[in-house]
């Protein structure tokens, strides 16, 4: 027998946007970002918002929590990333540097920097310390950045993209190391193991593989 759907336990309403990420913050509360510039934290057991955060000016497209769970990053179509504290609802930084939407942010190990990839066919890392880009991975013909993850050492890089590919990169070189070609459409997830031994890549040819 086909094995029972998981029980339906809470809708959230509130978004007028298409939903672009969600993220738990816990087991009470999840924050979500959408279409409509906005994200918004909620309690999941009374399904109402705890916190609504609004200052894009343009569709937030993804979501990024320290390991603190206070701060939070989003990346938007209007080319920011906004550095935000759950606990005051405002953004503290906002940084520029990008000529296209942000399309995939992550932490980078430290806690003090983050790595973004974009339409614009780049990947930046930015310092929060020195509100600022600090390095610029790019090729001279690139196609839109699509997603983006980093080795728990910090010191790899990986970036994919919309012509299929993966691009690996030296994060203090800004060197291309390799491309790993294999799927047929849109890279469209990352993931990195905890060991940093295995590369997980999704993509819309409905495929996921595994690199190592």
């Amino acid at each position: 027998d086909a094995p029972s759907p998981l029980p339906l336990t809470k809708v959230l309403t509130g978004h007028d946007g298409y939903m672009s990420d969600c993220v738990f913050m816990n087991d009470q509360q999840i924050l979500t970002s959408s279409g409509d510039q906005s994200c918004i934290l909620w309690d999941i057991k009374t399904g109402q918002q705890i916190t609504s955060l609004k200052d894009h000016v343009g569709e937030v497209d993804c979501l990024a929590i320290h390991d603190d769970f206070n701060q939070v990053l989003s990346g938007s179509t209007d080319m920011t990333v906004k550095l935000w504290d759950l606990r005051e609802g405002i953004p503290n930084q906002t940084l520029p540097g990008h000529e296209g939407d942000i399309t995939a942010v992550e932490w980078m190990p430290t806690g003090n920097s983050f790595i973004t990839a974009s339409s614009d066919g780049s990947s930046r890392l930015f310092d929060l310390r020195a509100d600022q880009g600090l390095a610029f991975y790019c090729l001279q013909e690139p196609a839109p950045a699509s997603s983006v993850s980093v080795s728990p050492s910090g010191r790899v890089l990986f970036t994919g993209y919309d012509d299929f590919t993966v691009i690996v990169w030296d994060a203090l070189k800004c060197e291309q190391v390799c491309v790993l070609a294999g799927h047929d459409n849109r890279v469209s997830c990352l993931g990195v193991d905890r060991e940093g031994i295995s590369l997980c890549t999704g993509s819309w040819d409905s495929f996921l593989k595994t690199w190592g």
